[in-house]
């Protein structure tokens, strides 16, 4: 994993297609504490800051808590105690902040944005979110179904729902692992083109890549169903108006009936219990969105000990 040293994580088509499965064996390999590095940079522990523009739970505390288990340390950078709030530009941010820190993990609204923080940058920077992607939720997701399945190639995902930020990184980590991806939204809520057009292209055939109106006819036989929320943050003023366009899309029992029989249930969350996810399931037998929450700090860990070249 040396060819990680010093990278960037923008996006997850960033990634090889062996580096994303050497990082899943990395990540597994900390969990079960086979692995147990302690990384120095330049003779200190390393620091990573997090630049975060949205709210976060397990983004925060998981980037946290695996940076601390590397033997570092965390600056936790909320935008209202930065000069960015108040007009500084990004490009001189950065220029800063990368005198400073040995790895910035950013969780922000445009992708543009995090470009311009990479570019200024030398020490690795990290999409902890964007409008666009959310590549570190889904490392955590195919570990998570990894772990169940013992295997990714040939397994099918269905994600129900907006086709947002976390439908974009499921469509480009299926193609890169092998796995069928379908996606099933309102026509009008579909994934941007460009994302399914790159997902394409990386599953070159040899997976199935599906996009449908019909949550039903995607949940047929599917070994894994996925939602997340229904208004992504940001969006917090059309969360009701969108409830009834995206009712027929709610993972319930009915819709996992279809799924396959042995089928599992994820969600990044935070979930709106009765809304797109329905109490039962995600508290039933075959969820494992909690398993799916620790593997965040997992990934994430497998991930800054590659980058800062530990591993």
């Amino acid at each position: 994993m040396g060819s990680l040293k010093g990278r960037d994580l923008l996006k997850l088509s960033d990634l090889s297609p062996d580096e994303v499965m050497e990082l899943l064996e990395i990540a597994a390999q900390l969990k079960s504490g086979k692995l147990n590095p302690r990384i120095t940079v330049n003779g200190h522990p390393p620091v990573l800051g997090l630049l975060f523009y949205k709210a976060s739970t397990r983004t925060r505390v998981s980037f946290s808590t695996a940076m601390y288990h590397l033997g570092g340390q965390v600056l936790d950078l909320p935008l209202n105690a930065t000069q960015v709030s108040r007009g500084e530009p990004i490009e001189d941010t950065a220029r800063v902040l990368d005198r400073y820190l040995d790895i910035l993990a950013i969780r922000t609204f445009e992708q543009s944005d995090l470009d311009t923080f990479a570019q200024e940058m030398q020490i690795p920077v990290i999409n902890a979110l964007t409008d666009l992607e959310h590549p570190c939720q889904v490392l955590a997701d195919l570990q998570t179904i990894q772990e169940t399945f013992s295997t990714l190639s040939g397994l099918t995902l269905t994600y129900v729902g907006d086709g947002n930020n976390v439908a974009h990184s499921l469509m480009l980590g299926c193609a890169l692992v092998g796995m069928n991806v379908r996606i099933a939204t309102p026509i009008d809520y579909r994934p941007l083109p460009e994302i399914v057009q790159l997902t394409e292209k990386i599953a070159n055939g040899k997976s199935e890549v599906l996009l449908t109106d019909d949550p039903i006819a995607a949940a047929k036989d599917s070994h894994v169903l996925y939602t997340d929320v229904w208004a992504s943050m940001g969006q917090e003023d059309l969360a009701e108006s969108r409830i009834p366009i995206f009712q027929p899309y709610q993972v319930n029992s009915e819709l996992m009936s279809y799924a396959d029989k042995d089928a599992i249930v994820l969600h990044c969350l935070p979930a709106h219990r009765g809304e797109e996810i329905t109490e039962d399931v995600i508290e039933g037998s075959q969820s494992k969105v909690w398993d799916q929450a620790e593997n965040r700090m997992h990934a994430q860990k497998a991930l800054m000990a590659s980058l800062l070249g530990a591993v």
